[in-house]
């Protein structure tokens, strides 16, 4: 069975609840995983995929010829099944020219004919980005034409994302960055989202310093777009460890695997680092963890109850962005040393 990826480094995360479930009903089927290269890595850590296709299509293109390229290219693996995880129109295409038998999905951007299992979504029955992916494993029922609406009741407990980390790798990574394993707190400032994701650096140098000050050591860690946001902690904070930008997607998750806490946004490393099983502590601003929470057992969330939020958007649209400034350090701190 083939599994179309989504495009964000959370939602791939979140995408191996489906994949255990399938793994579940069937261990003797192979699963793997189609993906853009921002998230290929991941699913190259969930112990149940296969094997994972890397495929680069720009962000908004189409490329027809070359997405049928890439189904055909496919054909020889035999697929029966195909489970397409994003709403796009486009995103359907590859298993469509695959010729792959049964292509299963929500309904998204009319996917009429690229689907010939197409689901309807109710948000109030699937109010979860986890069970949105889950349901899709699960049979519409067998008075059901493709295309219906029932909705197939889902079964607790919920599996929580799972990630290996690479210990070799990990080792090499510290003798490489000068870093010392030990009493270690991993912070992610960005967000690709966007600003209203983003608690700002100031507070964030207020909890470096206190964990600095508690003997801890303190990495900045994120892509090569936070490292403004890494430095401005860091002129705060000389003794945090700035690592934004210069790790690997896959760097960076097996240095999670090191730390004993992580704090970060709501953002992909967050989700990284609950699924390596590490005590982590999401700062929601603009979105809502009753959609996309931390899952762990040892997964905590701080946010702000306001009239205004959540609101999904990229940037404030009232132009303070009072869900994240107003969120005091010391309520931080306090939940990290609860």
């Amino acid at each position: 069975m083939l599994i179309v990826g989504p495009a964000w480094v959370g939602d791939m995360v979140m995408a191996h609840t489906l994949v255990q479930r399938l793994h579940k009903q069937d261990s003797s089927r192979e699963l793997h995983m189609l993906a853009p290269p921002a998230t290929a890595p991941v699913a190259q850590r969930m112990a149940e995929i296969g094997l994972v296709h890397t495929v680069d299509f720009a962000h908004g293109e189409l490329a027809l010829s070359k997405r049928r390229r890439v189904g055909q290219n496919l054909k020889s693996y035999g697929y029966e099944r195909a489970y397409v995880l994003p709403n796009s129109w486009k995103s359907a295409l590859v298993p469509f020219f695959a010729g792959i038998e049964t292509r299963v999905g929500w309904h998204g951007e009319a996917r009429y004919g690229l689907l010939n299992d197409r689901r309807k979504l109710d948000k109030h029955v699937y109010p979860l980005m986890i069970e949105r992916f889950m349901a899709l494993a699960e049979c519409p029922g067998l008075d059901q034409e493709p295309g219906q609406t029932t909705a197939p009741t889902l079964r607790h407990p919920y599996p929580h994302p799972k990630l290996e980390a690479d210990p070799n790798n990990a080792a090499s990574l510290l003798q490489k960055l000068s870093l010392q394993q030990g009493a270690t707190v991993a912070i992610c400032p960005g967000a690709e989202f966007g600003a209203a994701k983003k608690w700002p650096p100031q507070h964030y140098a207020a909890v470096a310093n206190e964990l600095v000050a508690r003997g801890k050591q303190v990495w900045l860690m994120g892509s090569p777009s936070d490292q403004q946001d890494c430095a401005a902690i860091v002129s705060q904070v000389p003794a945090a460890v700035n690592l934004a930008g210069k790790t690997s997607l896959l760097d960076a998750l097996d240095l999670l695997s090191l730390t004993e806490q992580v704090l970060s946004n709501d953002s992909g490393l967050m989700h990284v680092a609950c699924a390596l099983g590490i005590p982590t502590l999401g700062i929601f601003g603009s979105t809502s963890a009753e959609f996309t929470p931390p899952l762990g057992e040892h997964a905590q969330v701080v946010e702000q109850q306001l009239d205004c939020r959540p609101c999904f958007q990229r940037t404030c649209p009232l132009g303070h962005l009072d869900c994240l400034q107003k969120l005091e350090p010391a309520q931080v701190i306090a939940r990290l040393l609860m």
